[in-house]
């Protein structure tokens, strides 16, 4: 819960209180990306006052660890931000839905995770709990990217697990995300006499009949199907109405699977339109699954669920070049991330942080 503060100074957080009035808390304390120093201050001062946490801060992000020397350490990660609010600010309960910004993506999971690092004093596995900045933006603003920079021991682990909303879920591994400028030339003349042109706007249907005639692969991977995607996003032609357009750009968006590294997912994008300019302007791996991993078979054994392959891209592909497998599990519906109307169940809020807390305390 939080004590009647300034709007400027961070609020109390009561990290020993119920997990509901904690995401309430959580969610009335407003973190836009790039606005996380009150909650990340917060966060902090709420975590420093557990002795048996070693606390760092780095910029906006704050991690906290045991140091109880266990042969084994997990990760559980969270982020502070949330994407612009849109009318649903402050939170509210309604039965047993809380309602408002960010509390399905993801102050719910944080709220869990901060409960377990205040209760599990005495964990049988050494834990690093992460809650960090600038998820909803660009990348190079990530803070687990800056901590990966920075600190990267910090992100070594034998199982990170990113709360991220999965309907109490496991979500294992992401897929990767690659954006691109497709370039189809003509030649520009006066609307007027159009015949002495070429015009690109009309050329790009063949691009865009290639991409609806296009099958997208479904690949298994681990008894898990990922179903990749490659769609026309947006379309730009034209200088003026008087004008036959001399350049059409077509950006696709495909969503691959993480069996696919980068390379092989230009390749596959280049195959498809060879005949045209082709520009990446994105391309990021996704993550394995690592069902296969000890850690990874533990936990889904006694939260007593079945994977699902995660069909989009989360920060667990940050984890995979540093050689920790993660997965995702948190509560709330990932389709009601981003909406106005967002909610977390409050039942899922209690039995991730239970499931959690059963594994960690052994």
């Amino acid at each position: 819960m939080t004590s009647s503060m300034s709007p400027t100074s961070p609020p109390t957080l009561t990290l020993t209180s119920d997990v509901v009035p904690l995401t309430r808390a959580l969610v009335d304390t407003p973190s836009e990306s790039g606005d996380e120093a009150r909650l990340a201050g917060a966060v902090e001062a709420a975590l420093r006052a557990l002795p048996h946490l070693t606390v760092d801060r780095i910029g906006n992000s704050v991690v906290a660890r045991t140091q109880l020397g266990r042969d084994e350490r997990v990760i559980i990660a969270g982020h502070l931000d949330t994407v612009p609010a849109a009318g649903n600010l402050p939170s509210r309960l309604d039965g047993e839905l809380l309602y408002g910004l960010g509390a399905c993506d993801m102050k719910g999971g944080v709220a869990v995770a901060l409960r377990l690092a205040a209760s599990l004093t005495a964990p049988v596995r050494d834990v690093t709990y992460l809650f960090y900045e600038c998820e909803e933006v660009s990348g190079d603003r990530n803070g687990l990217a800056l901590i990966a920079a920075q600190r990267p021991d910090l992100l070594k682990a034998g199982l990170a697990i990113l709360m991220e909303p999965s309907d109490a879920g496991v979500e294992a591994g992401c897929q990767g995300i690659l954006t691109a400028d497709i370039t189809v030339r003509g030649e520009r003349a006066h609307t007027a006499r159009s015949w002495r042109g070429v015009n690109a706007a009309h050329r790009a249907a063949a691009v865009l009949q290639r991409l609806d005639d296009h099958t997208p692969e479904r690949v298994l991977i681990e008894g898990l199907e990922y179903r990749e995607g490659l769609n026309a996003v947006a379309v730009r032609s034209g200088v003026a109405g008087n004008v036959v357009p001399d350049t059409c750009v077509i950006t696709v968006n495909s969503r691959f699977a993480p069996s696919r590294s980068p390379e092989q997912a230009e390749a596959y994008v280049r195959d498809l339109f060879p005949e045209y300019e082709v520009e990446v302007t994105e391309n990021t791996p996704g993550a394995l699954p690592g069902t296969g991993q000890d850690a990874v078979a533990s936990l889904v054994a006694v939260l007593g669920v079945r994977p699902r392959p995660k069909l989009g891209w989360t920060d667990v592909a940050r984890f995979a070049p540093l050689g920790t497998p993660a997965l995702n599990y948190g509560p709330g519906d990932p389709s009601l991330a981003h909406t106005a109307g967002e909610y977390v169940p409050v039942a899922q809020l209690r039995e991730c942080e239970t499931r959690l807390a059963d594994w960690l305390g052994g």
